[in-house]
């Protein structure tokens, strides 16, 4: 087979190959992170659960997720995408079997945390992946392209999910989610080739040992934190808090909200075709990377803070403005991988999604936490609580966020011409 690397043209065999397969296991991540934001009072409902129950329950896909990220790092570098995506697809299955199966809340915690698990390689596996098959210059495209499937697969659960429920109910939806997990599995594995892993023949405690140089070094914290901070945020309110604020605070009825998080996961979804495939010529221009992701975090915050101080003048113009522009976060994968070896790809960017999902289990848990402090009326969660949590929030991404804009952008290097300029 020939090299792929010989010029910057994505084959369609390649990508047919290579970028369908995985697609479809990314697809379904992103629709299992965004569906508890629909089904969440019927959830509360079925299982009687506390806002903190809830917050607990959603956030439990996040801790697994998070948990797995270093070994998973490992296990990419050294197996490969193709192995390791199979693998943890079929955990996903069972625990989407597990979710509808369940009686009680152990068991329902359970099954979301098989999920998270289950997905957790889902767009660092592909980072690795397209670092192996692609050339250099098509990846940030290539992952734009990537999230933008995500995004799809976010707003598959939104409003469609709506549509279904009452035909066939939440746990109807989580054994079908169960099968297509495990297609999406045989998908990866029967397609996808395999090919020669750098740095593969490294001892297992080496692989883990280099651990140790990601997190030592003071660039990678500074790029990183306002990426998570940022990002986390969003997950925590795209994944389950701002579906039930657009409800309590908002005043939107159930069919208005499931199609804001639609828009909003459109809007999400555009961003990441925008910052994924725009990224290049921009700096080509004359704006780096490092500016286009301080801009970007700057408009996702202020635009946060029009959520948190609950600006009705252009509300709708807002939420959108802020799920399009906080995937900007992703240039952060750009600005970090160029600055280690190639056959450190899978550790680098599984050791910030650590960060990432560890945080955004946090942020989910403690908003549900916050709210669990203040009285339910009529079932509607207090609007004080979220302000407060919101508040929190929103003061944290300033920290970090102004922690990065001294930062300038690093000269290019030549690990630039080898490592994936991910943008996702």
């Amino acid at each position: 087979m020939n090299d792929p690397r010989i010029d910057d043209r994505l084959a369609p065999r390649l990508l047919l190959a290579v970028f369908l397969p995985f697609a479809t296991g990314y697809f379904l991540s992103f629709f299992f992170r965004n569906v508890n934001a629909v089904i969440a009072k019927d959830l509360a409902r079925d299982f009687a659960l506390t806002p903190s129950d809830l917050g607990l329950l959603t956030s439990a896909y996040l801790l697994a997720f998070a948990l797995a990220q270093l070994p998973i790092g490992v296990l990419l570098d050294r197996f490969g995408p193709r192995r390791v995506m199979a693998s943890l697809l079929c955990v996903a299955g069972c625990g989407a079997l597990t979710f509808g199966l369940a009686q009680d809340f152990i068991v329902l915690t359970l099954g979301r945390a098989l999920i998270g698990l289950g997905v957790s390689a889902g767009l660092m596996g592909a980072i690795k992946g397209f670092s192996l098959w692609f050339p250099p210059s098509r990846l940030a495209t290539l992952n734009g392209w990537y999230i933008a499937v995500g995004g799809v697969g976010g707003m598959s659960a939104t409003a469609p999910v709506e549509a279904m429920l009452g035909t066939i109910g939440w746990r109807a939806l989580f054994y079908g989610l169960a099968v297509l997990s495990l297609c999406a599995a045989a998908f990866i594995y029967a397609a996808v080739p395999e090919k020669a892993l750098p740095g593969k023949r490294e001892s297992w405690s080496a692989q883990f040992g280099r651990l140790k140089e990601v997190f030592a070094r003071g660039d990678f914290w500074r790029i990183v934190l306002p990426m998570v901070v940022s990002h986390a945020t969003y997950l925590a309110l795209q994944g389950l808090w701002l579906g039930p604020w657009l409800a309590d605070v908002a005043g939107f009825e159930r069919p208005a909200v499931a199609n804001m998080l639609f828009a909003t996961i459109f809007a999400y979804t555009l961003g990441a075709v925008f910052f994924g495939t725009a990224g290049d010529r921009l700096a080509r221009m004359g704006l780096s990377r490092m500016t286009v992701y301080k801009l970007g975090l700057s408009i996702a915050l202020a635009s946060f803070a029009g959520v948190w101080l609950d600006v009705q003048t252009g509300r709708y113009a807002i939420i959108l403005v802020y799920g399009f522009s906080v995937i900007s976060v992703a240039l952060a994968y750009a600005l970090l991988t160029p600055r280690f070896p190639p056959e450190m790809t899978g550790r680098v960017v599984t050791a910030a999604n650590l960060l990432l999902f560890a945080l955004s289990f946090a942020f989910q848990w403690g908003i549900g936490a916050v709210l669990n402090q203040y009285p339910v009326t009529d079932g509607r969660y207090a609007p004080e609580g979220y302000a407060l949590a919101f508040g929190v929030l929103a003061l944290a991404q300033l920290v970090a966020i102004a922690w990065l804009w001294p930062m300038r952008a690093a000269p290019a290097s030549p690990a630039e011409s080898r490592v994936p300029d991910a943008a996702g």
